[in-house]
């Protein structure tokens, strides 16, 4: 099965991208693997301090996930798979299209103004090739573009 593994979080290239991925996964029969990134840990003296710091990061990740996954349910009615992990962002989807053979692509959007985004810009470098195609969606259309599109 074609899976489009999307990088979400609070921005709003995130919604453009899982949306077009929905998109593309509805007409090609394929499903959607929603990820969000946890920032590698911190050293905190106090480790009680550090253990809140993390849950509250974790809470906040699979609740952005949940809401994204619910909305990408109610708009295709496609059920997503959802992987929430801790670490550097670009050595983490590394591990996952590595994991997962079934990933066909990972999908990001640019932001709708300025630079396109970190992921954006290392994935589409000479430096971030990567074992499956990139499709980078550009950050500013809208939903009626977007369905046109994909």
């Amino acid at each position: 099965m074609r899976i489009y593994l999307v990088v979400i979080d609070e921005s709003p290239e995130a919604s453009v991208a899982l949306r077009f991925a929905a998109r593309r996964a509805v007409k090609t029969g394929g499903a959607v693997e929603i990820l969000a990134l946890l920032p590698p840990p911190e050293f905190v003296q106090w480790g009680g301090v550090q253990a809140t710091i993390e849950e509250e990061a974790r809470l906040k990740a699979e609740g952005l996930v949940a809401a994204a996954a619910g909305t990408l349910v109610e708009e295709s009615g496609l059920k997503p798979s959802i992987t929430v992990r801790q670490g550097e962002a670009r050595k983490v989807i590394r591990e996952i299209i590595a994991q997962t053979p079934d990933i066909a692509a990972l999908v990001l959007a640019t932001a709708k103004s300025g630079a396109p985004g970190p992921l954006v810009s290392y994935f589409a470098s000479s430096d971030g090739g990567l074992p499956v195609p990139l499709m980078i969606v550009p950050g500013g259309l809208d939903n009626e573009a977007i369905d046109r599109l994909s």
